[in-house]
This record gives C-alpha cells, structure tokens and sequence, in this order.
C-alpha cells in the first residue's frame, strides 16, 4: 500500500485501456512508435498491440523493476514487433534526445501518477523531481500554496517540450484539473499544439478514486494552432463537445463561448475582494461558546480579554447563510501584517498567557509565511478585515452564493482562510454590491469562468475579474456613495502606531 501511495499507482484496468486505444485508433495519424513513459503491468502498451499490430515500434519505461518484466512477458504473449521495454526513472531520461530518434508520427500514451508533490514529502516519498516552483509562481503565491503541483503535470509537462515541433501526439490519462493546467500551460508558453480534447472518465468506476479524471489529447506539429479544447462528456468523439475550454486575456477558461460574451465585464476596481484569516492553529486560534464558558479544539475552557476576541464565520456558516447569532469566535492577535504583538503582553495579560501556553502548537506550523514574523502572527489581516459590512462566498462549495454579512454587538465578523469576502464601508454599499452579484449577468461572467470540479472552485481571483462598475453600469444600477473604510476597532496597545486607513471615494471609481 505505501508503494501504490508513493508512486501514485492506479494501474490501468485493461477495459478502460482498450477504449482509450480505441479512440486514439479512430482518429489520425497512423503512428509509426508507441511509447509509454510510465508504463506499469503494460495495461495500455498490450491495448495498443492488440489493436495495432505489429507495425509501429513499441517502447515502455517504468521506475518498477518487476512491473517491467510483467510487461515484457504480456508484449511477448502477443508476440508484438520491435517492442522495448526497459527499467528506467522518468526523471532521468532524455525525452528530447529520445523523441529525436523516434520515427514519426509517434504516439505517449499511458496513466502518470496520481500524486502531488506535497503528498509525495507527507509520506517521505522519493520518486519525485528535483523540487522547484513549477508553475513558475512567485512571492505569495509560491509560499502560501499555489506552488504545489501534481507530479503528472510535472511529467507531461516535460514531455510536451520535448516533444516540441515533432509529428507527435500525447494522451494521458490524469486528474481533469492536471489535463486544464497542462494545455494552459502549453498555449501559454506558445509550444507548437496544433489541437487538443478532453475526454471526461470515470475514475470512481475504473479506479475506485473519488476524483474528477480525464483523457487528455494534445497533437503537436510544425505551427501553433488555435487555444482551444473540445470537452467530452465520455470517451467519444461521435458525440457533440458539452463546452469548450480557452485562453482568453491571460487565464483559462471552461466555456469560451461564455466568456466572450462577457468580456465587457471584465476589470479591476479599487475595492479587492480577499481571503480570510489564515493562522493554521485552529485548536487554539478558534473557540466556541459552550454555556457560559468558551472552549478551544482542545477542550479547555478560555479566558481572554475581548481586544482580540472577534466573532466568525466558517466557509460552511457562508455557503449555509450567515447565523444570527456567533457561534464561534477567532483570536486576531493582529490588526496589520507583520504588527509587532509583544504589546499584548501588557495590554491583554490573559489573553498572552494563553498564546504561550500554545507556544507550541504555533511553532509546529509548517508554513513559510510565518517565519521571521513576530510570534503568534497570522496572514491575511489588514483593514479590509475589520470593514464593517463585507460581501462573502465560500470558496469550497460548488455554488455561486454570496451572503452580506454586518457586525456583531460592534465587531465585524472574521473569515476562515477558504472564505472569500470583499469589504463595504456600509449596509447601503454591502446591499447594492449582493443586489449587483445576484444579477443574471453576474452569473453568466462567473460561469464562463468557474471550474466546478476544481477544490476551491471560487477563488479570489475569479472574484476580481469581475469589473463591478461594469456591472452596474451594464444591469442599470446606480454608481453608488463615496465613504471610507472605518479605522479598525481600537485596541489599548496601539498606541505607538496608528494605522493608516485607506481612503475609498467611492466603491468602484
């Protein structure tokens, strides 16, 4: 079992690998090699045998000494011509020196790992490439996340720049989100794709694997051809696509057609929707009342001052509607990134014995974000936090709910790290903003634009495609208010520094 976890290892059954032959079989070219870079008990390669006989040569590697000699035995009941299959680590070969001696057109096809590498380091896994920023992120991004990449993606990545101006096509079965970042990642780097498909599988019925999964098609050729995707709803290509996936104006998109019909919306405003708090301390930072007592995730009783204490939503307060009473609160040790927190010490003495009586659980925290920050220091707090009236969306759930949310006995409410929010000076402005979001036109933009299947479906950046000045002026809303943001809620130990609030003039100007 920990040899299938470290190696992603969901052996192809060979029905799957014999529809996928199939469709490969009834769609050009006629390819002179086959190759499987990860081959496994050589499912796919005696798929293709059977279906193509002898005449392409046929050439499998896998980093599984006896999963090589399985195939070796499987190609030789079927007696297939000029079939190689050697004991190789994908991460060593040279494609391109490989690809170069290949007659053409030639076909990769097989099943990569299903394995990201962050839970290849959870198991202490070794079969990985050298750890780099993949998909090229930087600052924030790279630290808080974003960075990590499914080992495939790596793979077929690699594979299609090695492939790069060759008569060749890729096809590879991998988790639909890894088929999406694979063709972005080509149209955006300008490989020379003529075409690429989408072919949906069901991964729970093949692979027990409750996870969305597809065939992913790409053909490569001596020019550039149009960013698109035809998506299939099974593996069919007789069927019409259900949508066509695009690169429009930087980003991926699911429906292209959708998109464009919306391009007007698209913008930025002053006003950014944001994250929640993220603290990864969960025991400790968040508490819940139980009678008269808070309780932490450890069950112990809490006693702190009210400066730090703030009521919360979680994500699924969000997606359900927002409670009328708290039922949980947060500790918010900090009004502004980077703020020093050793005034709490003197300002709110319980509520500092507390943090270090957890000192622990907070130096535990994995995260790079949090080092050589002061102690106890969270992300993602600034102003915008403290707004008194915020527009929120869960960033989990699969549903385009936006709920207003106002302040609590004079607190404004905080978010976990999964909810999304954009910040209001006023009732007036959080009303207009839900009346603007709720709009057809609204959902039509995000629409065109959302990964359903995707973890996160709804994420910050989605949000601030969407121009809302645009909106307005497009559904016949008035331009609202000129306000500012008020200062964040006073706290005694502030008063070595004063933070500046940001001057809003108005919502969207």
């Amino acid at each position: 079992m920990s040899e299938k976890k470290e190696f992603g290892d969901f052996q192809t059954p060979a029905p799957l690998a014999r529809e996928v032959i199939e469709l490969l079989a009834q769609q050009p070219p006629r390819y002179r090699a086959i190759v499987e870079p990860t081959c496994g008990r050589g499912s796919i390669l005696c798929a293709a045998a059977q279906r193509f006989g002898r005449t392409p040569a046929y050439w499998g590697f896998d980093v599984n000494a006896s999963y090589v000699e399985a195939t070796k035995t499987a190609l030789d009941t079927l007696e297939a011509h000029a079939a190689t299959i050697e004991h190789r680590d994908f991460y060593l070969v040279d494609w391109k020196g490989f690809f170069e001696s290949l007659p053409q057109p030639f076909l990769v096809v097989g099943n990569p790992p299903w394995i990201t590498n962050a839970g290849m380091s959870a198991i202490k896994g070794c079969n990985i490439p050298l750890k780099s920023n993949a998909a090229g992120l930087a600052g924030l991004d790279a630290v808080t996340g974003k960075a990590n990449f499914d080992i495939s993606e790596w793979m077929l990545i690699r594979l299609l720049e090695a492939m790069e101006g060759r008569d060749a096509a890729l096809a590879m079965l991998v988790k639909s989100v890894v088929a999406r970042k694979v063709v972005r990642h080509a149209w955006a780097a300008r490989l020379r794709v003529m075409d690429a498909q989408i072919f949906r599988i069901d991964a729970m019925a093949h692979f027990h694997a409750a996870v969305d999964a597809s065939l992913l098609i790409v053909r490569c050729g001596p020019a550039i051809g149009a960013a698109r995707a035809n998506i299939y709803a099974q593996l069919s290509s007789t069927i019409p696509p259900t949508s066509t996936l695009g690169f429009e104006c930087g980003e991926l998109v699911p429906d292209i057609a959708a998109v464009q019909a919306t391009l007007h919306l698209r913008g930025t405003g002053p006003v950014k929707w944001r994250s929640g708090i993220k603290h990864d301390c969960a025991k400790v930072m968040e508490l819940r009342h139980e009678g008269a007592f808070l309780l932490n995730g450890l069950g112990e009783q809490v006693r702190v001052e009210p400066d730090y204490l703030f009521p919360m939503l979680k994500t699924s307060d969000v997606a359900n509607g927002s409670p009328e009473r708290p039922t949980r609160f947060m500790l918010v040790p900090q009004r502004f990134l980077g703020e020093d927190t050793e005034p709490i010490k003197t300002a709110a003495p319980r509520t500092w014995e507390y943090l270090e009586s957890h000192h622990d659980a907070f130096e535990r925290r994995g995260s790079s974000i949090y080092r050589g920050k002061p102690r106890f220091s969270v992300f993602g707090v600034g102003d915008y936090t403290f707004a008194p009236w915020k527009i929120a969306i869960s960033g989990m759930y699969k549903t385009l709910r936006f709920t207003k949310v106002g302040p609590r006995d004079g607190k404004p409410d905080v978010f976990d790290d999964v909810t999304n929010f954009l910040p209001c000076p006023s009732e007036e402005a959080a009303d207009l903003v839900l009346e603007l979001l709720t709009t057809q036109a609204a959902t039509d933009f995000f629409q065109g634009r959302v990964f359903w299947d995707s973890k996160r479906p709804v994420t910050v950046d989605l949000l601030n495609r969407l121009n809302l000045k645009a909106l307005a002026l497009e559904t016949g809303r008035a331009v609202p208010f000129s306000r500012q943001f008020p200062a964040p809620p006073p706290s005694r130990h502030r008063l070595h520094r004063q933070v500046k609030v940001k001057q809003t003039e108005s919502l969207f100007q």
